[in-house]
């Protein structure tokens, strides 16, 4: 889209020519017309109950936090002793970085309201089984907006991340279509009251989708073979 044809350009000066704005072919099966069918069955398959709300929790990883080069630590942020006070309702997803997958251990005993999908090979698949997503500063948002499903920014380390990290190319504080929450009280309250949240939100997340989610409609991977070959 056009805001990632600006920042190719101004922090990689990548030739504008060379960029086509047609949309994210990976976003096209979330407009697929079998998308709540497809969802039953990704949900049968990974042993995700039919009768509750799916919390997709996938955050980032952070670069000061390791052993040694390449090597990445990683404590999870969301307590789950905390989010069983949901379990009646909700049933929690983990998909964390690539870098740190294989860091989480969860116990049996919670295997009855979370499941760990971090080397899941598909994470549009996820997408499509959530009814909620939890991240930080993952791009996962962008790409989930397209559902227009509730989405709660948990950016307990939001002053480091901006200010020594990493920063960002995106205004967090004022352009994210869901609410930045610094605690686990705060997100429960959230997931409590997620109606109020999405009623809140509508005008913002509207605004949010116009902007970034305007060209994925199921037909981008259409357009680039079309484009590329010249159909």
């Amino acid at each position: 889209n056009r805001f990632s044809t600006e920042c190719f350009k101004s922090c990689f000066l990548y030739p504008e020519e060379k960029i086509l704005e047609l949309g994210y072919p990976r976003n096209d099966l979330l407009y697929g017309a079998d998308r709540n069918e497809r969802a039953i069955k990704i949900k049968e398959k990974l042993g995700i109950p039919l009768d509750k709300k799916i919390v997709l929790y996938a955050p980032t990883w952070r670069d000061d936090d390791y052993y040694g080069p390449g090597q990445y630590k990683f404590e999870l942020p969301l307590d789950l002793e905390m989010m069983k006070q949901l379990k009646n309702e909700y049933f929690f997803v983990l998909r964390t970085h690539y870098f740190i997958a294989d860091h989480l251990n969860i116990s049996a005993e919670d295997a009855d309201f979370v499941s760990d999908q971090s080397r899941y090979n598909d994470i549009g698949e996820l997408y499509l089984i959530s009814d909620i997503l939890i991240t930080d500063y993952s791009s996962v948002f962008f790409d989930f907006a397209n559902l227009r499903r509730p989405i709660l920014f948990y950016v307990y380390d939001l002053e480091k991340y901006a200010g020594i990290l990493r920063g960002f190319y995106f205004d967090m504080t004022t352009g994210c279509p869901g609410p930045l929450l610094k605690t686990n009280e705060e997100i429960l309250d959230a997931l409590r009251n997620i109606g109020a949240i999405e009623a809140e939100y509508a005008d913002k997340y509207r605004d949010f989708c116009n902007k970034f989610c305007y060209l994925d409609d199921g037909h981008a991977s259409e357009r680039v073979v079309k484009t590329i070959f010249g159909l």
